[in-house]
């Protein structure tokens, strides 16, 4: 049996993480980097990406690449896909971090266009980069992709529906993946409660206490709260964890 810090070395590995330039998504790509992965940051903004990747380079010592990245468009996770390959030859680790939640006004106010781009970024992409990235595993060394979902798409609510509905569509996603290239590929799914980052600003200081105030911890997660939970599933510490579905949400869900 390998020790713990074997069990959980990430050293020669590659993993790509979209929404990597911000929130959950940048602090899960340098937990990853910080266990000894190559890391590739995606996201729509190149700039952003850029940052991040500097970033993780001059904490982590390991190599980290920007790529300019919008997974709603079904070309651009082709060229994602290529280029990790092309930069890499491999990739190891998929993260499907990237997320949207539009603010509507009522569920009559959404528009198509809300509608198309919601699911494009939350459920579509995440779909296209499986597909492509999980048959190359498959046909490499294997690998494990994570998708990141919501606690919500299981208690879904007005507010946010569009993206709920999306996010559950994930999550069945994510139960197919665990089968389709098994045993050499793994998919797993962890899903935040209420976490500190840019989606959640639009609830104001008021909705924030609020949510903290509700949760056993009496506070909302944090970006590195994820950290811990995604470097397990990338590692070999979980070689036999496949279609997990693992709540990340301080126990405020704890009654589903």
């Amino acid at each position: 049996m390998k020790p713990p810090g074997e069990l959980f070395d990430l050293t020669a590995k590659v993993a790509v993480v979209t929404g990597g330039s911000r929130g959950i998504g940048r602090a899960v790509a340098e937990g990853l980097a910080a266990a000894g992965a190559d890391v590739v940051i995606a996201s729509r903004k190149l700039d952003n990406c850029e940052k991040a990747a500097k970033e993780i380079e001059a904490a982590t010592g390991r190599r980290a690449l920007a790529v300019g990245c919008h997974v709603g468009h079904w070309e651009d996770c082709g060229r994602l896909v290529d280029t990790v390959y092309g930069e890499f030859g491999r990739c190891d680790v998929l993260v499907n971090g990237a997320g949207l939640s539009p603010v509507y006004d009522g569920l009559p106010s959404v528009t198509q266009e809300l509608y198309d781009k919601v699911h494009a970024v939350n459920a579509r992409g995440p779909f296209r980069l499986s597909s492509l990235i999980g048959t190359r595993m498959a046909e490499g060394d294997g690998g494990c992709i994570i998708n990141v979902t919501t606690a919500g798409s299981l208690r879904p609510d007005a507010d946010d529906l569009p993206y709920a509905m999306a996010k559950a569509g994930l999550n069945a996603l994510t139960l197919g993946l665990a089968g389709a290239w098994a045993p050499k590929v793994r998919a797993n799914l962890v899903m935040p409660g209420a976490f500190e980052t840019d989606m959640t600003t639009v609830w104001g200081d008021e909705g924030r206490a609020m949510a903290a105030s509700l949760n056993p911890m009496k506070r909302m997660g944090r970006p590195e709260d994820m950290v811990g939970v995604c470097v397990f599933l990338a590692s070999d510490a979980a070689s036999y964890v496949n279609g997990a579905q693992v709540l990340v949400d301080g126990g405020f869900f704890r009654t589903l």
